[in-house]
C-alpha cells in the first residue's frame, strides 16, 4: 500500500512539473502580446503614422514567419490551391486587417481600453457561431456577454468624457480589429487540423506581412520610411518580443496544457497592459478602469465556465 501511494504521489508530482512550463509559457505569451499596445503608443510619440508603423513591424517580422512556415512544413505535403486560398483569407482577416485596425485605433484610445476591447474576442467568436453556423447560446453565455460588454462600456464611457469623439473612433477601430481576428478563429479550425497550428500561423502571418508592405508602397511615398531611430528600435522589439515570440509561446503552451487552460492563463493580459500603461505611459488608473476590467474578466471567466458545462 505504501509503495503504491508513493508511486501515485510521484506521478502527481511529475505531472505537476510537466504542467508548470505550459502555464509559464502561456503567461509570458499573454504579457508579451499585451506589450504591443505599449510599444505602439510609445512609437506614436515620435510622429509616425499607423501605415508606416505597421510596415516596419511586419518588415522585421517577415523573415521570422517565413522561417516558421518553412520549419513547420518540413516533410509535409505541399499546399493545394484550396489551401492557399484559405491561407490568404486567414492572413487578411486574422493578421493584416486585425493588426492595421488595432494600430490605427491605438492612436485615439488608451492601451487599457484597447486591451479590454480585444479581450472581448471570445464573445465575438460566440456571436459569429450563432450568425454563421446557427449555434445555440445558453442563458449563462448570454449573461457572460452582458457582463463583459458592460465592463467595456464603463471604461469607454469614461474615456469619451475625457477625449470626446476621438475615443469613439478609436474604440470602433479596435473593435473592428477584434471582429476581424474572430473571423480568423471561426474559420481556421479545419485548416489548423490540415496544416498544423505553427505552419498555418507562419503562412498566414507571412501573407499579412506582404500586404502591409504593399499597403505602405501604395499609400505613402518612399520618403515616409525615414523615421526617428527610436521608431526603428521599437518596431524591432514589437516584431520579435511582441509578435513572433508570443505566437511560439502560446502554441507551445497549448501543446502542453491545452487551449482552454492557455486561454484562462491569458486573462493576465489585460492586467499586464493596464500595469504597463500606468508605469510606462503614465496612463491614469481610475475606479472606472478597475471596475470595467473586473467586469470584462469576470464575463470571460463566466463564458469559459459556460462552455465547459
Amino acid at each position: 500500500m505504501g509503495s503504491s501511494t508513493a508511486a501515485a504521489d510521484g506521478l502527481a508530482t511529475a505531472s505537476s512539473r510537466a504542467v508548470w512550463p505550459g502555464l509559464l509559457l502561456a503567461a509570458l505569451g499573454a504579457i508579451a502580446f499585451s506589450g504591443k499596445a505599449i510599444i505602439v503608443k510609445l512609437a506614436y510619440r515620435h510622429g509616425v503614422d499607423a501605415v508606416t508603423l505597421i510596415m516596419y513591424r511586419m518588415l522585421f517580422a517577415l523573415p521570422l514567419f517565413l522561417f516558421l512556415a518553412w520549419w513547420a512544413g518540413r516533410g509535409k505535403p505541399a499546399l493545394t490551391g484550396r489551401d492557399w486560398r484559405i491561407v490568404v483569407f486567414l492572413g487578411i482577416t486574422g493578421y493584416y486587417l486585425a493588426s492595421f485596425l488595432d494600430f490605427a485605433g491605438l492612436a485615439y484610445v488608451t492601451a487599457s481600453l484597447e486591451r479590454l476591447i480585444l479581450y472581448l474576442n471570445p464573445t465575438i467568436v460566440l456571436a459569429l457561431g450563432v450568425v454563421l453556423f446557427k449555434k445555440r447560446v445558453s442563458r449563462n453565455q448570454v449573461l457572460s456577454l452582458a457582463v463583459s460588454y458592460a465592463g467595456v462600456l464603463l471604461v469607454f464611457g469614461h474615456e469619451v468624457t475625457l477625449m470626446g469623439a476621438d475615443a469613439a473612433l478609436g474604440a470602433l477601430l479596435v473593435f473592428g480589429s477584434a471582429v476581424s481576428y474572430a473571423l480568423y478563429l471561426a474559420f481556421s479550425g479545419e485548416e489548423v487540423r490540415r496544416l498544423g497550428a505553427m505552419r498555418l500561423a507562419g503562412l498566414a502571418t507571412t501573407v499579412a506581412c506582404v500586404l502591409c508592405l504593399v499597403q505602405f508602397a501604395v499609400l505613402r511615398p518612399l520618403s515616409a520610411a525615414v523615421v526617428a531611430p527610436e521608431v526603428i528600435g521599437l518596431s524591432v522589439l514589437n516584431a520579435t518580443l511582441c509578435t513572433f515570440a508570443p505566437v511560439l509561446m502560446v502554441m507551445m503552451a497549448i501543446e502542453r496544457i491545452g487551449a482552454g487552460a492557455a486561454a484562462q492563463v491569458g486573462m493576465i493580459g489585460p492586467l499586464s497592459t493596464i500595469l504597463m500603461g500606468i508605469l510606462i505611459l503614465g496612463e491614469p488608473f481610475t475606479l472606472w478602469v478597475a471596475a470595467g476590467t473586473a467586469l470584462v474578466m469576470g464575463g470571460i471567466w463566466m463564458l469559459a465556465r459556460a462552455r465547459t458545462a
